[in-house]
């Protein structure tokens, strides 16, 4: 055995130590089993995990678009139905009794349709249009009758001021305030076919707006073109696009939760969530139908809202920033992915 005189003392110098190599830290990478649950807390983003590159979306799925596009589709479609009946004067002919009502009831369908139209989902657009019909024409009557009652009272009003003309902008303003009841009857069909009261009371807001701006401006239309039956076209086109234009605005507006596309077929779409409970699936009946992928269930998720708390539960494959999740109570920019479609949850943040 060496004596401790014998034994080699070891040295290490600076240069050793900078020669030494530290393999990199390695983060673990843990995948939650079939069935776990992953809620989250209240700091994590899908954006810690992935990133999913935003697709340009298309304007025609832009709700103040197509719906400003079904107002005039419909307010159209009931006047070249009815002008062959109308006549200018004192005279009534079958035109001028239904072309109001006719209208109104066209253009609630086209409302009640065109969200369906625009996802693809042409059964749930026929049954939305089969509710609607009837709904219209019993709305379209009774609100006609309710804006001439007001006509009547507001004008018999500006006619004792001394308006005695349509030219007056009075007259204008008083059409304006009662073709509001009009806007009023697309808002309240919107609802109904959509199944929710907010839904249908942000339609009548918006358009009651729209419609009253477009009453405004009829009487205009017509000293302008001097023809009756080009400035009723004319006038109850841009009536029609108003009201579906301020029934898209107003619903976007006052939004509060609502999944964004961010990729996939309907990439600039928004779903806004109104219902307590939201399906999404390949189903055409579901409240978000996911068209054309093979990897999306017939029933794939559901999203309910109960109180503050909108909770995810997913019986397929779904992605919460990149990680398969099944529940999971959804917050503020949490990214979803289901097959080739991508979703941004979103939430109005009240003050």
């Amino acid at each position: 055995m060496p004596s401790p005189s014998e034994r080699e003392s070891i040295k290490i110098t600076a240069e050793d130590l900078a020669s030494v190599k530290v393999p990199e830290s390695v983060v673990p990478t843990v995948t939650p089993s079939s069935g776990a649950r992953v809620y989250g807390t209240i700091n994590e983003t899908a954006e810690q995990f992935v990133s999913v590159p935003t697709e340009r979306g298309s304007i025609l799925l832009q709700g103040w678009f197509y719906l400003g596009l079904a107002g005039t589709v419909g307010a159209l479609a009931g006047w070249a139905i009815a002008e062959p009946g109308f006549v200018d004067g004192p005279d009534q002919r079958w035109g001028n009794i239904v072309i109001i009502p006719l209208i109104i009831t066209l253009m609630c369908i086209a409302f009640g349709v065109s969200e369906s139209v625009v996802e693809r989902s042409i059964r749930k657009a026929m049954l939305r249009a089969a509710l609607a019909l009837p709904l219209g024409v019993l709305l379209g009557f009774v609100f006609e009758m309710m804006a001439n009652i007001i006509f009547a009272v507001l004008g018999g009003l500006v006619y004792e001021a001394g308006v005695q003309t349509y030219r007056n902008p009075a007259v204008w303003v008083v059409r304006g305030v009662a073709w509001m009841v009009f806007g009023a009857a697309g808002g309240v069909v919107y609802g109904i076919v959509g199944q929710s009261a907010k839904k249908g009371m942000y339609g009548v807001l918006g358009g009651a707006i729209g419609a009253g701006l477009g009453g405004v401006i009829f009487d205009p239309i017509s000293m302008a073109t001097h023809v009756g039956s080009v400035s009723r076209a004319v006038g109850f086109a841009l009536v029609g696009m108003a009201v579906g234009v301020g029934m898209g605005l107003v619903e976007s507006a006052l939004k509060d939760r609502w999944l964004y596309v961010v990729a996939g077929p309907l990439a600039g779409k928004q779903f806004i969530l109104y219902k307590s409970e939201t399906s999404i699936g390949s189903r055409q009946e579901s409240d978000i139908y996911l068209f054309k992928d093979p990897n999306v269930l017939p029933r794939h998720a559901v999203i309910s809202i109960s109180g503050a708390r909108v909770m995810l539960r997913a019986t397929g494959l779904m992605l919460w920033g990149g990680q398969p999740v099944h529940d999971r109570v959804l917050q503020d920019g949490d990214l979803l992915q289901l097959g080739r479609y991508a979703f941004r949850y979103k939430e109005k943040h009240r003050s």
